[in-house]
């Protein structure tokens, strides 16, 4: 016989949370309510922190919160709380914080016992079912006859994760010097994988902000080794299985090292930066592979991941059912030898050259994950075809794949929307029209900031960081200022529409009143406003996602030069300052840091271009790989500090401007690049 459970996260807009709605765990979401609760009742907290496309979590749930006899034990002695990590990083942040402390290492599902007051005790990552049942009876007999001891560790485990993410003032003068970024460089190099590129071991993820930074260093730098190592990466990672090869767009990472097969949830945050990397690697190399990747990822974003509202979903899980009926990590992507034979008729042959059905590209129960292995060159010389006729077999085969590969059952679809989320992916349209011409990319980009200035934008200034259907219900984190106001800053230099760069400056003032810590010159990741946690967290070390104090101290870095500001200089400087003494140690840790970085040890121009053809040359200026640079520009009279007095009716005159001191101005671009490239 079957039951038919419903809890309290039935109430919730979380498609994560609402998959575990119908669990016999009786479920509750976090909030103050829930808090309370546990106070009242003086039960512990059993947190659980997972992800719509997390896979884990899904087997942790049909083990464990699926089963009567393990929901009974839960339900005795716990107050349960579910947690969407999208949705609450701050709630993840503090437990993971703890899990790290107390084990050694974090990931996801992540189950953390608290205290009433939510003060951790205990946790760990994914647990079969007996020791899950296992941990949770001791647990609760030790709270019962013991709680003194749960209370003291609680103590000492406090100071522990207060002390993790803070950061103290560095009182040392600002010296940031070329030598100590190439030393950072050569220490981060030893981990290099010459062969298949990234770092040299599995699981591999693709860390695009490392590679922006590395690009940038090798070009201003001339160090050709280390410009080979990123396009040797770059190109590995499009020729890998973890680029869907049909479909376009990138899975979150592959488990082997040559970037084969990947675990396939597509997250919307790396496709965004990723869109950014592959168009900045096109304006130097003008490898067409590149545009090629823009291009299929782009058309994965609007297909299956935009809203007509113009905002973006969140992820794509990375089961789906296979044809027995049964949830399958990648089902919905992977072929067998038959199945491609019958649809691909006498192309099969070069199609299996090209894509590896072979055992280069064979993973398991004889399905292929699609790989290249041989550039299009190659092929081109064995087969005795032209570079046409195989782009135009490549596109037959995506179009034939594609529509097969349509009537499957698609992965689940997380579709809430998340300010900082979507902030990267509408740079990444804004990165790639600047770079590619595109229209449509520009018009995708504009759709989604209007979007977040009337949907997300409060009357009060701040923003809310989640939205669905029409709700958003969750105060800003530091991570959606910091995204959005590097989104805005972009979308200003590429249209001129000064919306952008004031409300990126009105952004700015909300977080210096709400997120500031006048101790150490950092931003909070939480609001003055928000319910305080175990721990106010400061997050400054670069992951997959850049940290957001180093988003908001390369914004100050910009918006300082746009608005003449010097408190935006002074404390863009002295963040940059703090974390300086931990760089070296873990370069790709703090790889944004090292590139903001990079506007002190080289010269930063400022390009103001005033006249009416102000955009059209900008759209020329914008051909070159120049990443030490920011542009303002006006087609009329302007205050701004950069365009002030600068207009001449009927002429276009570019400004090259470099610490405070401006070259005699130019009115063609050719002219304009050889002072900016001296």
């Amino acid at each position: 016989m079957t039951h038919t459970y419903t809890n309290n996260l039935i109430n919730e807009t979380s498609p994560y949370l609402l998959q575990h709605a119908h669990n016999p765990v009786d479920w509750h979401a976090w909030n103050p309510e829930t808090l309370k609760l546990a106070k009242s009742q003086n039960k512990l907290l059993l947190i659980s922190v997972g992800y719509a496309a997390c896979h884990w979590c899904h087997v942790m749930e049909h083990e464990s919160f699926e089963d009567t006899l393990v929901a009974q034990v839960m339900n005795k002695g716990f107050i349960n709380v579910k947690v969407d990590r999208e949705e609450r990083p701050d709630v993840d942040q503090v437990y993971m914080n703890a899990i790290q402390l107390m084990t050694g290492h974090g990931g996801w599902p992540m189950n953390v016992i608290a205290l009433p007051d939510g003060r951790p005790i205990w946790g760990g990552t994914y647990f079969k079912k007996e020791q899950w049942i296992s941990a949770l009876t001791q647990i609760s007999k030790l709270y019962i006859e013991k709680p003194e001891k749960l209370y003291d560790y609680a103590d000492k485990l406090e100071e522990g994760i207060k002390s993790m993410d803070m950061v103290s003032l560095n009182s040392d003068a600002p010296i940031f010097k070329t030598e100590f970024m190439k030393e950072s460089v050569t220490n981060w190099s030893r981990q290099f994988d010459y062969k298949d590129g990234g770092i040299n071991r599995a699981p591999k993820f693709m860390m695009p902000n490392n590679y922006h930074f590395l690009l940038r260093f090798a070009h201003q730098n001339n160090d050709k080794r280390l410009l080979d190592y990123v396009n040797l990466t770059l190109k590995k990672m499009a020729y890998g299985g973890v680029f869907d090869q049909i479909g376009g767009g990138f899975s979150r990472y592959s488990v082997d090292t040559k970037w084969h097969v990947p675990h396939f949830e597509k997250m919307l945050y790396d496709n965004g930066q990723l869109v950014s990397l592959y168009s900045d690697a096109y304006l130097i190399t003008k490898n067409e592979l590149y545009k090629n990747i823009v291009t299929k990822t782009l058309e994965y974003i609007k297909r299956d991941m935009t809203i007509e509202n113009g905002a973006f979903y969140s992820s794509l899980d990375a089961d789906s059912h296979n044809s027995d009926g049964n949830l399958e990590e990648g089902a919905f992507y992977v072929w067998q030898k038959e199945e491609l034979k019958s649809l691909l008729k006498d192309d099969f042959n070069l199609f299996s050259d090209y894509y590896n059905i072979n055992d280069y590209g064979l993973w398991e129960h004889n399905n292929y994950v699609l790989i290249r292995k041989d550039d299009d060159n190659a092929i081109i010389k064995k087969y005795n075809i032209t570079k046409d006729q195989l782009t135009e077999k490549t596109n037959n085969w995506s179009n034939i794949l594609l529509k097969e590969r349509d009537k499957r059952e698609k992965p689940r679809l997380d579709d809430k929307t998340l300010t900082s989320w979507n902030a990267i992916m509408l740079k990444g349209y804004v990165d790639a029209y600047r770079v590619f011409g595109t229209k449509d990319y520009l018009d995708a980009a504009q759709k989604n900031a209007t979007f977040i200035l009337n949907k997300q934008l409060r009357e009060d200034g701040g923003l809310y960081h989640n939205y669905k259907n029409g709700n958003s219900n969750i105060n800003g984190y530091l991570e959606d200022y910091a995204t959005t106001i590097e989104a805005f800053l972009a979308l200003y230099e590429n249209t001129l529409n000064e919306t952008w760069l004031i409300s990126a400056r009105n952004l700015t003032n909300y977080t210096f009143d709400h997120f500031f810590d006048e101790k150490s010159n950092m931003f909070f990741f939480t609001s003055n406003e928000d319910d305080s946690l175990v721990s106010r967290n400061i997050e400054y070390r670069d992951n997959v996602i850049p940290a957001s104090n180093s988003m908001m101290a390369k914004n100050l870095f910009k918006l300082s030069h746009y608005f003449d500001n010097e408190h935006f200089k002074r404390t863009a400087l002295t963040m940059l300052n703090n974390v300086k003494p931990e760089m070296k140690e873990y370069p790709s840790g703090y790889s944004n840091w090292s590139d903001l970085m990079l506007n002190y040890t080289s010269p930063y121009y400022e390009v103001a271009v005033v006249g009416k053809d102000a955009s059209s040359k900008i759209s020329e200026l914008n051909k070159f790989y120049i990443p030490n640079k920011l542009i303002a520009g006006s087609t009329s009279e302007n205050n701004l500090p950069l365009l002030e007095n600068r207009f001449i009716p009927n002429e276009t005159f570019i400004y090259v401007c470099v610490n405070n001191t401006c070259k005699l101005p130019v009115s063609n671009v050719e002219d304009a690049i050889k002072l900016l490239t001296p």
